[in-house]
């Protein structure tokens, strides 16, 4: 038999057991007959020609099918595991300032005609919004001081019955002497005042009217009782005070942003 070349080799078990299996196979019952004395003749010219058969070369490779069809889609996946837990981010505020809604109030009378020299003159209650904030007070009117000697007399607010404490009392003072004879002088007046004002040589029947004025602070939001009030000036006798002789008076209050 020819020897094979090496590129059929790996064929040549396979064709020797088919050979096998045709050299075992038993006769066809009746093989005397013409028919098995003709298919046994035909199965060794087969094994004649298979043992004659010489393999040639590998041939050339054949080209790539075409593309086949998708497939059915794969069931999903089990689910991933968490990642690692990532480093604290930074803090960012951001300052969102609130608008200001005014808020004010006025209290005004025709004519006070308040003759007292210690006490109370007049109210006016006002709805603080904020802590945070501050409170303008300004009263306005007539302030009258008269004496024989030498006296003094405070007109002050108060804030829920107390004075201002933040930083310090809001006032206002009027001081009237009859002035130094060896100075030529024949009255002498100190008075707290927003603006300039003709003074009257008539000490006693002097009105004038003056501005008391300020801000405060530390006052709590919620309802405030605010009042005007006239006193005696520290180390000074008093003398006899009017407010408000026939005239507007009124208190004004403001709250404001610190």
């Amino acid at each position: 038999m020819p020897r094979a070349s090496a590129a059929a080799a790996p064929l040549l078990p396979l064709l020797l057991a088919l050979l096998l299996l045709l050299a075992a196979a038993p006769p066809p019952a009746g093989s005397e007959s013409p028919k098995g004395k003709q298919k046994a003749l035909r199965q060794r010219e087969v094994v004649d020609v298979v043992l004659s058969l010489g393999l040639g070369p590998s041939g050339v490779p054949g080209r790539d099918g075409n593309p086949g069809a998708n497939g059915i889609p794969g069931t999903p996946g089990i689910p991933g595991r968490d990642g690692l837990k990532g480093e604290k981010g930074e803090c960012m505020r951001e300052s969102i300032e609130e608008s200001w809604t005014p808020n004010f109030k006025q209290c005004s009378w025709s004519a006070l005609n308040y003759g007292i020299d210690l006490g109370k003159i007049a109210e006016c209650t006002f709805t603080k919004m904020r802590s945070n904030s501050a409170l303008r007070v300004l009263f306005s009117g007539s302030l009258r001081l008269k004496c024989k000697n030498a006296c003094c007399q405070r007109w002050y607010f108060t804030f829920n019955g107390a004075e201002c404490a933040g930083p310090l009392p809001i006032e206002a003072i009027i001081y009237l002497d009859q002035g130094s004879p060896e100075l030529n002088s024949t009255i002498n007046i100190h008075r707290t005042s927003s603006g300039m004002y003709a003074e009257s040589v008539l000490a006693e029947m002097e009105q004038k009217a003056v501005a008391v004025e300020g801000l405060c602070e530390g006052i709590n939001a919620g309802l405030v009782d605010i009042a005007i009030w006239v006193g005696t000036c520290s180390d000074y006798p008093r003398g006899d005070a009017s407010t408000g002789w026939n005239s507007v008076s009124r208190i004004i209050i403001e709250e404001l942003p610190k």
